[in-house]
């Protein structure tokens, strides 16, 4: 289970990439980037949830 305190920040990443082909897209004709700024801010939410509830079963499990 040590692995789950590391697959949060993999969200962080796909956040970053997908604020990058946001960007590209605006910068280009026709292209609408709207659908990756929803991704990446989804992404920004689940790496704050994810976080949220990985300390929340750690301090769970310190209890015990």
């Amino acid at each position: 289970m040590g692995y789950l305190k590391y697959t949060q920040y993999v969200y962080l990443l796909i956040a970053i990439a997908f604020i990058y082909d946001g960007i590209t897209k605006l910068n280009e004709t026709g292209e609408t980037p709207w659908l990756s700024f929803l991704i990446a801010g989804v992404s920004i939410f689940m790496f704050f949830f994810r976080r949220k509830f990985s300390k929340k079963f750690d301090d769970h499990y310190k209890k015990q």
